[in-house]
């Protein structure tokens, strides 16, 4: 990891400030909560809390997706953005919308897919800071981790 992000990721959570850098942190919910990832909410969270100052925390679902996972995401702070369309396309233009606007400082894309990769170029290009999460290492899309700024790989 690059030693900014490492130390964020090392300090302690809720330490953020006015000047700590603006975090988008963008979950693919149908491409990561499966069951071969145990992926916790709670872990995501804590990633975001210790990138910087969370600006925008979203979980991004399909129709089929549970109410219990709904409740739970929303009960840890992620506004969750439900569609009966393509997932991947509602938050790459979530996520690059916020880029042009100038809204975030760090990038984050929670993901195992390669559909992801320009956005995560596109943010690099305009000076956002990009970070590529992934499910466990057998989740992980060397192209998507290789496009980013820097990589965290979950521990599941």
């Amino acid at each position: 990891m690059f030693d900014r992000v490492r130390a964020r990721l090392e300090s302690s959570p809720g330490s953020a400030t006015a000047t700590t850098p603006a975090v988008g942190l963008f979950v693919d919910g149908p491409n990561v909560f499966r069951e071969e990832f145990d992926v916790d909410l709670d872990d995501l969270r804590e990633i975001a809390d210790r990138l910087g100052r969370v600006g925008v925390l979203r979980l991004y679902l399909d129709e089929h997706a549970t109410p219990g996972l709904i409740q739970a995401a929303e009960a840890r702070g992620f506004e969750v953005v439900t569609t009966s369309g393509d997932v991947d396309v509602k938050l790459a233009v979530d996520a690059t919308a916020l880029v042009v606007e100038q809204s975030l400082d760090v990038l984050a894309i929670v993901s195992r897919d390669t559909d992801f990769k320009p956005v995560i170029e596109y943010a690099g290009k305009t000076g956002v800071e990009t970070i590529a999460v992934a499910p466990g290492s057998h989740g992980r899309s060397d192209a998507l981790q290789n496009a980013a700024d820097d990589a965290i790989t979950l521990d599941v």
